[in-house]
């Protein structure tokens, strides 16, 4: 084995175990501690959980629920998504890039945020009260759809607007109509994008916690919910640990199904080929152009209902409920909180939530970063593209999991020497990077693998080290999408609410948790705080993915 071949397998070894070292700290350990929790008594394996609590009527309820809502919104927000995206990505439209990021937005807004802006828009007093679906079921669906509609037009956007154009036209010379080429030409070629992005949808939907926890109260709830009643309110580990289980197992089937469908899709194959120009509206464009500015007035509709709610005030117009976020606990008026309603106000949990979203951010992207070149490098053996594709799936494995159950698994095990950080302040921003790790992965990952190995090579035959071809090659073509990344992390970060519930101290609380907090207490006065907050945390979330949009990279379509 030559020096320079040595180096690089030491090289290698070192960037892969830093990431792996830390998953196995800050996330197999917890999971195992609460796992543990759940499957073992008086020190043996019990594994006679898994058929109590599975047998259980609410059970049976709460996974039923949760597969049929997460197929519904999976369902609406494909068909409405994919007219969506052949309008935006594919049509000449006057505004695109704006019309992008307004579909666009809705998939960084914390979902605390998701959830306060819902019941905002179908309270009795709001716009759409009449309908009756506050606390309804039917609520939490439009919520879905609203979150994640953005994957689907992202991702078979992407697709759609660097598709190959050949093949319609030949089919359209032949005699075909535009339906006809539709259905035989073109949506099998977006098939594999579609099936990603719905395998995607259906995981976020199955693992969301903030909006329905803030909407549905007590009579719906989700695996994901569920497992929070029963780690907080009831003590009930080994339900939780079963629960943890089941949806890990569906979480991982998703993931796999979304990277099968990526691994077949040729857009992901090209993913730094240039874009094709959009063509001319006609007359078969007009329905994507109709459904385009129908789910445009569906996601502007709970904002703009947010933020008038928050600038009212005993049917007032008036600015009080933002004045009252320096406050502590309301302002003392008819219908206020007590003062004790927080410690903190609202402008120092947002200075708490950004500085946290900042080292979760760094630590994400540099981890990221390493998986990103680690996966991406061409390897000609069998054991290599396996050990590759294993990494990858390992750095997926954050998003199958509960955050409940890693937040409470950090409580249990991070407790003792040498990982004795359950007081610590960097919990905090590890749990939030490893939400964040994935997504910075499956950012950079795809440009990576588009570069030319051959410069890679050029490079190293000149005598270039590992990390110089890294600064030399990659970065020249990474650094924008690396931009992206650090303005994706820190949207996410900011919004992060599951594990930071269990972890965030009662004197330093992030502003989600602040939010969820006053909009549990009593009062017209939290209220219209909590109401205020969400304004101003979704304000500085979708301006940091306003940057993310400038910079033209679908950090979405990645997945």
């Amino acid at each position: 084995m030559t020096r320079d071949r040595a180096g690089r397998i030491a090289a290698t070894t070192v960037a892969a175990i830093l990431p792996l070292g830390f998953l196995a700290v800050f996330f197999a350990l917890p999971v195992a501690g609460m796992l543990g929790r759940g499957f073992t008594h008086d020190g043996a394996v019990d594994l006679t959980g898994f058929a109590e609590v599975l047998g259980r009527a609410r059970t049976a309820r709460i996974i039923g629920f949760t597969l049929a809502m997460s197929a519904a919104a999976t369902v609406i927000a494909v068909l409405v998504g994919v007219p969506v995206a052949h309008a935006l990505y594919r049509l000449a439209l006057p505004g695109r890039r704006v019309l992008r990021a307004v579909v666009a937005m809705p998939f960084v807004l914390p979902t605390v945020v998701v959830g306060v802006m819902f019941r905002s828009l179908l309270a009795d007093s709001g716009p759409l009260g009449w309908l009756g679906l506050d606390g309804h079921w039917g609520g939490i669906l439009a919520a879905f759809v609203f979150f994640n509609l953005a994957v689907v037009v992202r991702t078979v956007g992407g697709a759609w607007e660097g598709l190959d154009r050949r093949s319609e036209e030949a089919a359209a010379a032949l005699g075909a109509s535009p339906a006809v080429v539709f259905r035989t030409v073109t949506l099998p070629a977006l098939a594999p994008s579609i099936i990603s992005a719905a395998s995607v949808v259906f995981l976020f939907c199955a693992t969301a916690f903030g909006v329905v926890l803030t909407m549905g109260g007590l009579q719906y709830g989700t695996v994901e919910t569920e497992i929070y009643l029963l780690t907080t309110a009831l003590l009930d580990l080994r339900g939780a640990a079963v629960l943890s289980v089941v949806q890990l197992i569906a979480v991982a089937a998703m993931l796999l199904l979304a990277d099968r469908a990526r691994a077949h899709d040729p857009a992901t194959q090209r993913a730094a080929k240039a874009a094709l120009p959009p063509t001319r509206v006609t007359a078969y464009g007009m329905g994507s152009v109709t459904v385009t500015a129908l789910a445009v007035c569906f996601v502007a509709a709970p904002v703009l209902a947010l933020v008038a709610r928050s600038l009212r005030r005993q049917d007032v117009w008036t600015l009080d409920n933002y004045l009252a976020l320096g406050q502590v606990g309301g302002t003392g008026g008819e219908g206020a909180g007590s003062r004790s309603a927080l410690t903190v106000t609202v402008w120092e949990a947002l200075g708490t939530s950004w500085r946290i979203a900042v080292d979760a951010t760094v630590l994400a992207v540099l981890l990221g970063l390493l998986v990103a070149v680690l996966i991406s490098r061409p390897t000609p053996s069998t054991a290599g593209v396996r050990w590759r594709s294993l990494l990858d799936g390992v750095v997926m494995l954050p998003l199958g999991v509960s955050a409940v159950t890693v937040g409470f698994g950090f409580l249990i095990t991070l407790d003792r020497p040498p990982f004795d950080l359950r007081t610590s302040p960097i919990l905090i921003p590890i749990a939030q990077a490893m939400v964040a790790l994935p997504l910075v992965v499956r950012t950079l990952a795809p440009v990576l693998r588009a570069v030319d190995d051959r410069q890679r090579q050029v490079a190293a035959t000149l005598g270039a080290r590992p990390w110089q071809v890294l600064l030399t090659v990659e970065l020249p073509v990474i650094w924008r999408p690396l931009l992206a990344a650090v303005g994706l992390a820190l949207a996410v970060s900011l919004g992060e609410f599951g594990a930071t519930s269990f972890l965030a101290r009662p004197d330093q609380p992030t502003l989600p948790v602040v939010i969820y907090r006053l909009i549990g207490r009593p009062g017209a006065d939290n209220l219209g705080m909590a109401l205020a907050a969400s304004v101003i945390l979704a304000v500085v979330t979708v301006t940091v993915m306003g940057l993310v949009e400038r910079l033209r990279v679908s950090s979405v379509g990645a997945f």
